[in-house]
């Protein structure tokens, strides 16, 4: 195998490369990603310690209801810390991970059912949804992640289900409640059939229907905290439920409670423009920000035929022809970025802070998506002059702070040096101090790209 190839698997498939890796990854580059597809590869058990989604839904929500500001405002703050905490521990997991293809996908994954900061409400339990959702499914059945990911407490908050009410459910004949659409329209066009799928506006209305009493335990009025008892887990109220049929791209759902929308998630999870829409989203994440109809079409293939199995999905993913090709073709986020820097640098400490604020700069704060869309997967995004300043700013300052004795000529040959040019081994060799010579490795387009 290459130099090259391995380069491809480190950065394009993983997150970059530590001290050693080229040289363990050269032999058999495939074979190495391929020993990272399974399922424990994705668990990340020193963020286990990490409180549970329900633990902390149901401490903030008893706290609401006991109307005392001070207590609120503790509790909001105890939170607001350990998600901080959180993230850098999660960051660090990544810079560690002997596993960096499953963190990928964790990554990858997380984005595609976006749930952001955006929305106070979900901001604490963002690190735990992932934990809890995402993570123990990406080497699993699709179904299963969508399924798990649309009845977490974090995105039937953010998506606002919990606000739901039916028409004709026996709290809607009693109050003028609505009914609120937005769970349905983005599964369907975010996380599965995509906008393009054939969907209606009529099968977002009805799918909604569906998905009405699908709440957590701690949405809760004052005047029933006695008799229902505050809990953070999933609940399904049938209250609010809309009874009746309901008819969604031609197929009829009969009255089911809360089966009803899991029948219509397994069947959205198994339909043929779901399997196109995800082909096309990890070919464009893996291949290139214009991803190839032949490429999209054989990952397409494999998602729909096997059912969603995202283990066989990954595998062909490792098998396309066009994924080796060419070895910079997608730029790395700004979180990518400074994940491979610190993996380069073997995990030498960085101040938390200054990796928060880093990545706050340069518009890639975690968990901090603009809209339920998630973060754009292309480099016209990432890679406008600002931007580039706000790059070259942050590696010149986490240079300046690394231990004078670190060689940049040896950090290029443990890095990018199957790619780089002789322009930039010059620059580095040249450099007139060691943390300048850094700086212009980490700010090379052989190192912001993969």
């Amino acid at each position: 195998m290459s130099d090259v190839e391995a380069f491809i698997a480190l950065n394009r498939f993983g997150l970059g490369a530590g001290p050693g890796d080229l040289e363990i990854v050269t032999e058999d580059p495939a074979q190495w990603l391929r020993s990272q597809i399974r399922a424990d590869a994705a668990i990340a058990s020193r963020l286990n310690a990490f409180g549970s989604s329900s633990d902390i839904v149901k401490d903030i929500f008893e706290a609401r209801m006991t109307s005392d500001k001070g207590l609120i405002k503790e509790v909001k703050k105890k939170y607001n810390k350990k998600f901080r905490i959180e993230v850098a521990a999660r960051m660090q997991h990544a810079v560690q991970s002997t596993t960096p293809f499953a963190e990928r996908m964790v990554a990858f994954w997380s984005n595609h059912f976006t749930v952001s900061r955006t929305k106070a409400v979900t901001g604490p339990i963002l690190p735990a949804f992932e934990r809890e959702a995402i993570r123990p499914h990406v080497f699993g059945k699709f179904d299963d992640m969508l399924q798990a990911v649309t009845g977490h407490v974090a995105m039937l908050s953010y998506l606002d289900n919990v606000v739901s009410v039916g028409k004709n459910s026996r709290l809607g004949k009693r109050r003028n409640k609505s009914m609120n659409e937005n769970l349905a329209r983005e599964i369907l066009e975010l996380h599965t059939l995509g906008v393009n799928g054939g969907y209606t506006q009529k099968d977002v209305m009805e799918f909604a229907k569906a998905l009405t009493g699908w709440s957590f335990g701690g949405y809760r009025n004052r005047k029933n905290k006695k008799r229902r008892a505050v809990h953070g887990g999933f609940e399904f109220n049938s209250a609010i439920h809309e009874p009746g049929v309901k008819s969604i791209l031609g197929k009829t759902y009969h009255e089911g409670g809360v089966n009803e929308a899991k029948r219509i998630l397994t069947d959205l999870a198994l339909h043929r423009s779901t399997a196109n829409f995800i082909a096309t989203k990890l070919v464009r994440h893996f291949v290139n920000d214009d991803p190839p109809p032949s490429a999209i079409r054989k990952i397409e293939r494999v998602f729909f035929n096997s059912g969603g199995d995202l283990k066989e999905v990954s595998q062909a993913l490792i098998s396309l022809e066009e994924v080796w090709q060419e070895p910079l073709p997608k730029v790395k986020t700004p979180y990518e970025m400074a994940v491979s820097v610190l993996r380069a640098v073997d995990g030498t400490r960085v101040p938390p802070n200054l990796l928060a604020k880093g990545l706050t700069s340069m518009g890639h704060s975690p968990f901090n998506a603009p809209s339920p869309a998630g973060w754009p997967d292309v480099a016209s995004h990432w890679l406008s002059p600002e931007a580039l300043m706000r790059r070259v700013e942050w590696v010149r300052t986490i240079s300046t702070r690394l231990p004078a004795t670190m060689d940049p000529t040896r950090l290029l040959a443990q890095t990018v040096a199957p790619v780089a040019s002789g322009q930039l081994r010059d620059m580095i060799s040249g450099a007139p101090t060691t943390d300048v010579g850094i700086a212009l490795l980490f700010a090379s387009a052989e190192f912001q790209r993969r």
